[in-house]
């Protein structure tokens, strides 16, 4: 088995680094956030870091990477307050992945992809079309995370879109494998997933 210690790490090559240390927690969430200026420039970028945070409230967050240089989706989103996530899928993860590309910010990415925004129930920020899930959040508060210098940003879910594609089970459940839903390994790799197994909610066994 490969063993690095703390001081290999530090002595690593920067991209070998970034692949590795991006790569050993796990697979991580694809999405696509939404936003648009409040002069109406649009922008769309990928995102890994979003998670679950609680479902009552419906809170999720995501990390930003330190703002010492331009962040169009921070910005964005601090201007005015909404967001949109929408799920990357199997047919889109080229185009998806371009949005990482350092655009000047009169720039839209939907502009340098195939990529189209769409707007729903006058929700300011842009949906994906053709994404299968998609969320509207609205930002509630950043925490800053001072060993590195990121920003955690804590948002409300305020609108759940799901098409009709046999995404949705009768618990309320939604079965990403039907929507062609991907997942991120490491900065760059795109995969496929396959459910294997679901199960009822976990109690302790009986003596």
């Amino acid at each position: 088995m490969i063993h690095y210690t703390r001081t290999d790490i530090n002595q690593m090559d920067k991209i070998f680094r970034l692949n590795l240390i991006n790569s050993c927690t796990g697979f991580k969430s694809a999405n696509l956030l939404g936003t648009k200026s409040t002069t109406g420039q649009p922008n769309v970028a990928v995102f890994s870091s979003i998670t679950h945070l609680g479902s009552n409230p419906p809170l999720i967050g995501f990390v930003l990477r330190p703002t010492t240089v331009p962040r169009d989706t921070y910005r964005n989103i601090k201007e005015t307050g909404v967001f949109t996530v929408n799920h990357i899928h199997a047919n889109m993860v080229a185009d998806a992945h371009h949005t990482s590309a350092k655009y000047p910010e009169n720039i839209s990415e939907f502009d340098q992809t195939s990529l189209e925004q769409e707007y729903r129930n006058d929700f300011h920020a842009p949906f994906v079309k053709g994404a299968a899930i998609r969320l509207g959040c609205r930002f509630l508060n950043e925490y800053e995370i001072k060993e590195n210098g990121t920003l955690l940003l804590v948002s409300e879910i305020e609108h759940v879109y799901v098409a009709d594609q046999n995404i949705q089970q009768e618990d309320g459940w939604l079965k990403l494998q039907n929507a062609n839903t991907v997942t991120i390994n490491g900065l760059d790799g795109y995969a496929k997933t396959e459910l294997i197994e679901r199960f009822p909610y976990a109690r302790p066994k009986k003596a």
